[in-house]
């Protein structure tokens, strides 16, 4: 594949195979541990939550962070932080201190580096390969995690049936250690200087607000909380099942998970002839309705034969789904917001598996494993009928390269950085034929501005001209009007061609803007007029 060519993702992709063979190790080992500490079917299945939840409540922060900072250093620092939690799981095992709620603690703080850690990695995808190379190494990274997963679980099941859990917690901890010598030796582009960083919260603000204007990604961020609340009720009970339903060990667990990824592996091979066939949104409802079989299979499986089949068509249909989500969310998000944007894609997807974790560990407590599983399969087949009602869309309709529109203005004033808040209004001339759809583009340019950053948009018409129609909106600060400039793409340029062709005036829409100036006092800034005798 064209992307290991490269060698700096080559390289990368190697070091994370091994982090992600120790990763897996330890969820065999944790999963099992709880098993042995206590009989609760919602205390096994809340370690997938405590490795779950850490994502989607620290999703908008490391997000934030992945657009604003190095993105190299922070994943050196979540993996530093994921190998020193890691160490201390092992120590508190060995010396026999582990206890439900603190294997829960720990897990969660590996979670947390993993949230800190992914939307820098993911983000950084498209800084090590070219654009039209992004769907093969997402693929890549999918089937790398998945071929970790067809041998990490058997592995990791052997170690803790042979030398027990906290040795599986070590070799985990040594794990990270390729991983961070890959990141060490990794140069990240260098990123030229322009306007200053934005803070968090606003970075924060503004990835939200990009998220909320951005229909299409809203569709794929509900799908994929739907796809993993549903799914996960497969890998949150199949520790209790291997354990329970099958009279297994350790080792029957590792296997499951083995023959769950070697089906990951044969979906990351299929999907680029599987997207090639089939449009993006059938895709995902197989990947739906493929799940749905299995965990009804599970749900009537009492042999291997059964049994195996069903969970190598899980593994396929778990790649086949998430991986299209994520290339999805990489090609339709430009440079400037990307990592906030997986940020938001992971939080949902995580969230969703959050959620079905802890509520799937419940339904086994009242009906039992196999009734977990059938209700899991209903709540996948309907999530086969949405995918194909709401689309995900194709890769490639969008052209997100930056226009790189910088301001004409040349102010006249003592503008600093920090100056504000902008007024901007914009003037034109429509004749009445057009005013239909002048309005419907006008409504896709208010989407646009607020996306971008504009704040109180509105669409104004001259009561005595009414020919003449003005667009206005604000920004907080003159930087924040560079940004908001800065952050269009030659895929908004065709709605920006549609306006103006309306536009019937001699010269082109005029463009104002102003900076707002408080000039009659606040109320609470008037002094307080003298006492009076009205008696």
């Amino acid at each position: 594949m064209a992307p290991l060519s490269n060698r700096s993702f080559r390289d990368l992709w190697l070091a994370s195979q091994f982090s992600n063979v120790g990763t897996l190790i330890q969820a065999v080992a944790a999963a099992w541990a709880m098993g042995s500490l206590t009989t609760s079917h919602s205390m096994v299945a809340l370690v997938q939550s405590s490795n779950t939840l850490p994502i989607m409540v620290l999703s908008l922060l490391s997000g934030a962070l992945a657009d604003n900072f190095d993105r190299r250093r922070i994943m050196f620092g979540a993996l530093m932080f994921m190998f020193t939690m890691s160490v201390l799981l092992t120590v508190v095992t060995w010396l026999g201190w582990l206890t439900p709620w603190l294997l829960l603690g720990l897990s969660f703080l590996i979670g947390s580096g993993t949230a800190l850690f992914n939307p820098s990695w993911q983000a950084s995808i498209g800084d090590i390969v070219p654009r039209d190379q992004v769907p093969e190494a997402v693929g890549l990274n999918s089937m790398g995690f998945n071929l970790a997963r067809s041998v990490g679980p058997a592995i990791g099941g052997a170690i803790v049936a042979a030398a027990g859990v906290a040795a599986a917690f070590f070799v985990n901890s040594i794990s990270y250690i390729t991983f961070l010598i890959g990141i060490s030796r990794w140069q990240s582009p260098a990123v030229a200087e322009g306007l200053p960083r934005e803070g968090v919260r606003a970075a924060v603000a503004a990835g939200f607000r990009y998220m909320v204007m951005s229909p299409a990604l809203i569709r794929v961020m509900a799908l994929a909380a739907f796809f993993g609340f549903g799914a996960t009720s497969l890998m949150a009970l199949l520790p209790v099942y291997a354990r329970d339903e099958m009279a297994g060990s350790a080792l029957t667990y590792g296997v499951f998970l083995g023959a769950f990824g070697v089906g990951a592996i044969g979906g990351a091979l299929l999907n680029g002839r599987l997207r090639a066939a089939l449009h993006n949104d059938r895709v995902v409802s197989l990947g739906f309705a493929g799940f749905a079989v299995a965990t009804a299979g599970l749900a009537l499986g009492s042999t291997y034969f059964l049994i195996i089949p069903m969970l190598i068509l899980a593994g396929g249909c778990w790649v086949l789904a998430l991986s299209l989500f994520n290339t999805t969310v990489q090609l339709t998000t430009p440079r400037w917001v990307l990592g906030r944007a997986l940020s938001f894609y992971q939080m949902a997807a995580f969230g969703g598996m959050a959620g079905g974790a802890w509520l799937w560990g419940r339904v086994a407590d009242g009906f039992g494993v196999a009734g977990a599983f059938w209700f899991a399969a209903g709540v996948l087949a309907a999530g086969s009928i949405a995918a194909l009602r709401f689309r995900v869309g194709e890769f490639g309709e969008l052209d997100l390269t930056p226009l790189g529109l910088v301001t004409s203005a040349k102010p006249k004033i003592d503008l600093r950085g920090r100056s504000g808040p902008i007024f901007i209004m914009v003037e034109y001339e429509i004749e009445q034929k057009n005013v239909d759809e002048f309005l419907a583009l006008m409504q896709e340019r208010r989407r646009i501005r607020i996306r971008d950053g504009a704040r109180r948009w509105a669409l104004l018409r001259d009561l005595e001209r009414p020919e003449l129609w003005s667009e206005k909106y604000y920004v907080p600060t003159w930087v924040d009007y560079a940004r908001h400039l800065g952050r269009r793409t030659k895929a908004d340029a065709d709605v920006q061609a549609a306006i103006r062709a309306l536009h019937c005036g001699p010269e082109l829409p005029r463009v104002i803007r102003k900076i707002e100036r408080q000039t009659v006092p606040r109320h609470d800034d008037v002094p307080p007029l003298p006492p009076t005798d009205l008696a």
